[in-house]
């Protein structure tokens, strides 16, 4: 890989990024200011807007942002139409679950690492590799449906929104980074690029 390209490469992570935190930043500074309706409301344009910019950038349709964006629009409209926030608040736990689900069912019903197709262009695997990855990604969506049960049930719409930017995300990036040493580990090549440096 060149260093044009990584830098390429580097930029298009960071972009992805801003993509998924910036909806979330625009409903947590409007629900300051004008309540949890408008910060929903917020929310569902700059997730519309978001949407065909990830596709302009990945060239593709990317899966899972698509998913979460549709129960954004979806969620977001029943709790603007039936002024009722449990809808947003939702949300995250039922497409949470609903990747556990998809994801673990493939690996108990059809032997089949469903994270392989969705990211298989960035990594490449061993079949045991994209087994275990697909497994503690299963596991991790659940915690995270867990965490929002929690931060819903339990506190104020506000700490609630906040919880979103500042504990789930957080812990999905160091989720993420977690598991650098099974891509190390797993990775199926000798291009390695998380060998470097070891």
């Amino acid at each position: 890989m060149t260093e044009k390209t990584e830098e390429q490469g580097g930029m298009r992570r960071f972009y992805a990024t801003a993509l998924e935190l910036g909806p979330l930043v625009l409903f947590f500074i409007a629900n300051g200011r004008w309540g949890i309706y408008w910060g929903t409301g917020i929310f569902i344009v700059a997730t519309a807007i978001a949407l065909p910019c990830y596709r302009w950038l990945e060239k593709r349709w990317p899966v899972m942002p698509l998913v979460g964006g549709f129960f954004v629009l979806v969620f977001g409209g029943l709790t603007i139409w039936l002024q009722d926030d449990t809808f947003i608040k939702l949300k995250p736990t039922i497409v949470n679950c609903l990747f556990g689900t998809i994801l673990g069912g493939g690996l108990l019903l059809f032997r089949r690492p469903l994270l392989k197709p969705l990211f298989g262009t960035a990594f490449r695997l061993t079949d045991e590799g994209w087994r275990k990855l697909t497994l503690r990604w299963t596991l991790f969506f659940f915690v995270l449906a867990a965490v929002n049960e929690v931060m819903w049930r339990g506190f104020t719409t506000d700490t609630w929104i906040a919880s979103k930017m500042f504990l789930s995300f957080p812990l999905t990036l160091v989720f993420a980074f977690l598991q650098v040493p099974l891509l190390k580990r797993y990775w199926d090549g000798a291009d390695n690029p998380f060998a470097r440096g070891s």
